[in-house]
């Protein structure tokens, strides 16, 4: 363990498509007053839960939707230079099409260029469907990530979104966020 202090540290947390997109905002804002800095990577789904403006508002830094937004200079730094600073890349929510992607090393958006150019710990906050969770494709794609190094907190159980009750929905802020906290002190 290190003697560094997890305060002060760089989190880049991506925001992925699923209804639990909009608890988001309040982790961002819980990880901003425990002093740290948040870059929000978001893909296009997750914009269609909650805006970039209200991320970009609560972590007090731009919101890097999509790496065109780079090349026509308006969002600095640049995502390599983003997964260079990042301490911590949190995925919350992560929805099962962003757990797979991350598990086969997609780039085809932001959050997977940013995910395979950094070495911060992976610290992933599952938010789907039961039945999609307990699928075997997204729990071979959960193993494949484990046994890379990656973290995950939840999913807990309750009542769903969709109206089923069981496994699946994002765990409680304050689960994730000491989490995360655990990661930033071992790092």
């Amino acid at each position: 363990m290190s003697d560094r202090s997890s305060s002060g540290r760089t989190v880049i947390l991506g925001v992925t498509g699923s209804i639990a997109a909009y608890k988001a905002a309040e982790l961002a804002g819980q990880l901003r007053r425990n002093g740290h800095e948040v870059f929000v990577v978001m893909t296009r789904a997750a914009a269609g839960f909650i805006t970039p403006l209200t991320l970009a508002t609560l972590s007090r830094n731009p919101v890097l939707l999509d790496l065109s937004e780079e090349q026509e200079g308006g969002w600095k730094p640049g995502h390599i230079e983003l997964a260079d600073r990042a301490d911590l890349l949190l995925v919350a929510p992560a929805s099962a099409d962003a757990i797979a992607k991350l598990a086969h090393g997609f780039a085809d958006d932001a959050l997977g260029a940013v995910a395979l150019a950094t070495r911060a710990p992976l610290l992933i906050a599952p938010a789907m469907n039961g039945k999609m969770w307990e699928h075997a494709a997204t729990r071979t794609n959960a193993e494949t990530l484990m046994n890379r190094g990656a973290s995950f907190v939840g999913p807990a159980e309750g009542m769903l979104a969709c109206g089923y009750e069981g496994t699946g929905r994002l765990a409680e802020i304050e689960e994730i966020v000491a989490h995360a906290e655990k990661i930033l002190a071992e790092h």
